[in-house]
């Protein structure tokens, strides 16, 4: 996905071998360092001197024109970083914006007239963004005004909070801003609070199922698969935010897998382990409920465990048994996916697969790292500049708080991931096996719908658009706002919420996109009634959860997996 970054430049988001490479080694040279690209970049400069020097003056024509208060360069519309009213009031601080957004355009420009290839240019635009994001004169206490008025009006004192806050975060991994308030949530009170009980615990997963909302109940369940490198509950967030409540008052039978969070002593679990324990949790939810069919719902990396698992029924004769498949977020074509996957290759994979090999598992505090870096100025400088120049408090957001709330990767799904991953495998029949039997995407012929997210930094809209290419039945693609988890977090009631859609799905994701029409409201209650459609009658709600045989109620919802911290 191209992500927004100054002045209109397109980023892209990573490959997950690429994310998983860097989270493993703990690498930040590509960072900061442009490597062989910025040697290629020069030398590519070097051949065209006229498009250098025809550069050079117009960056300093500009700069002449701020210095004599004619310029009308000004920061990109919405930038929160130049709210302030001083950076259009003040003389010098205007000055010092449009210099600073001058000279991302020149080096912008100096990008495009070197003639790079598609990775190297993906490689020298990734380092040069996250340099002139670390200078902006935003993150600097004399150079921003907020700051200076803050100190002056603490009389000091934000300053000690401040450098108490960055002392406190870089004594642990990943070492950046805490991006939440954690004081104010409590996962079990605050969030993932819908009624419910675990009707089955394996080594692997817990199952959740949940107390119906309403008399008549969708005779389908839906089975919920979420990644298994964050807690389950971004389904259910909080009360009026909770996916797992909104498709419960939309009558449908919801039960929900909530993995166990990893150590050294799972480094041997598998992909075909965690395909397994869907393949588990879909026979539970079947005797549960008595219904020989079950929707899937698969989450960014759950939806890759998903579709394997989807692709081992296929293969084996069983697909009748899912009655839709829902993918959220989720890429399974990584072609071209990002620009920290032009990092990625097979030497750095391999010492990524060792490293965590050695340790058993991947970290995801680290993961979570690489991710806040993935867009430095709102998940890293934002909070450098609140917590520790302004030495406040960050937010207290329950998405954030989720997204801090992290789960380990077993060394051997990690191994898998990057392999399939950097091999991209999922695209090609039968190059990957699960289970024993070959992965065909487009042997899987039940309908699908597909969200993605328009500003989404870690699943590229385009590659998940792509998995209506792969998956072999009708499927539907919706093209959300917001980025990787809000694009999730999509209730009812939200007046400015929307989404895109479209009746035909061309190859090319821009063209469905030229030709998609925009829709008002959430496209949760557009996912509640293709569902229904899929979802046979309606009968008694369950007097009781779980069962009488090998799913009796083992405890109230959310479990005990959610609350492992390793």
């Amino acid at each position: 996905m191209a992500v927004e970054t100054r002045d209109g430049q397109r980023g892209q988001s990573p490959t997950l071998d690429a994310m998983l490479t860097e989270a493993a080694l703990g690498s930040s040279g590509p960072r900061w360092l442009p490597g062989q690209a910025g040697a290629k970049a020069a030398l590519g400069l070097a051949r065209r001197p006229h498009r250098v020097a025809r550069r050079a003056g117009l960056y300093g024509w500009e700069l002449a024109r701020i210095a004599a208060g004619r310029s009308s360069c000004a920061p990109a519309k919405g930038d929160r970083r130049f709210k302030d009213e001083a950076w259009q009031g003040n003389p010098a601080f205007k000055r010092l914006a449009q210099s600073y957004v001058a000279t991302g355009r020149w080096v912008d420009g100096l990008v495009d007239d070197a003639g790079l290839d598609w990775a190297d240019e993906q490689r020298l635009r990734f380092t040069t963004s996250n340099v002139l994001d670390a200078l902006a004169p935003t993150n600097f206490p004399a150079t921003n005004p907020t700051v200076l008025k803050t100190w002056i009006d603490t009389g000091g004192r934000s300053f000690v909070r401040g450098t108490g806050k960055f002392v406190a975060d870089m004594r642990t991994a990943p070492r950046v801003p805490t991006m939440v308030d954690t004081s104010k949530f409590e996962v079990g009170r605050d969030l993932a609070t819908t009624q419910g009980s675990v009707v089955l615990r394996t080594p692997v997963f817990e199952l959740l199922q949940y107390a119906p909302h309403t008399e008549q109940v969708r005779e389908v369940p839906l089975l919920v698969v979420p990644p298994m490198i964050n807690k389950y509950y971004v389904t259910d967030l909080a009360p009026n935010r909770s996916m797992v409540e909104h498709a419960l008052r939309s009558r449908q039978q919801v039960f929900a897998i909530s993995w166990r969070n990893p150590g050294a002593e799972q480094a041997d679990w598998t992909l075909d382990t965690y395909v397994t324990a869907v393949l588990e949790a879909l026979d539970a939810a079947e005797a549960v409920t008595g219904c020989d069919q079950a929707h899937t719902l698969g989450l960014c990396a759950g939806g890759i465990v998903l579709s394997c698992a989807v692709a081992h029924l296929a293969a084996r004769g069983e697909q009748e048994r899912i009655a839709g498949m829902t993918l959220g977020v989720c890429v399974l074509d990584n072609e071209r996916a990002g620009v920290v996957s032009s990092f990625a290759d097979r030497r750095a994979a391999a010492l990524a697969v060792a490293e965590s090999a050695r340790k058993g598992y991947l970290s995801g505090r680290a993961l979570a790292g690489v991710f806040a870096w993935l867009r430095p100025t709102d998940l890293v400088w934002n909070y450098w500049v609140n917590n520790y120049l302004l030495g406040k408090d960050p937010p207290a957001f329950d998405i954030l708080f989720w997204n801090a709330d992290t789960t380990n990767m077993p060394a051997g799904l990690h191994r898998d991931f990057v392999e399939m991953s950097l091999d991209n495998t999922l695209t090609r029949p039968g190059a990957l096996e699960v289970l024993g039997t070959p992965v065909d995407l487009g042997a899987i012929t039940v309908d699908s719908y597909v969200v993605a997210g328009i500003a989404d930094h870690i699943s590229a809209w385009q590659n998940c658009y792509r998995s209506t290419q792969l998956l072999g039945g009708n499927s539907k693609f919706v093209l959300s706002t917001s980025g990787h988890i809000a694009a999730l977090v999509n209730p009812p009631g939200n007046e400015k919420a929307s989404f895109q859609t479209a009746e035909e799905h061309p190859a090319d994701p821009e063209e469905w996109l030229r030709s998609a029409s925009k829709r008002r409201g959430t496209w949760w209650e557009d996912w509640s009634a293709w569902l229904g459609e899929r979802s046979g009658g309606e009968v008694p709600a369950p007097a009781a959860l779980g069962d009488t045989g090998d799913h009796v109620p083992l405890e109230d919802a959310p479990g005990t997996y959610v609350h492992q911290k390793v």
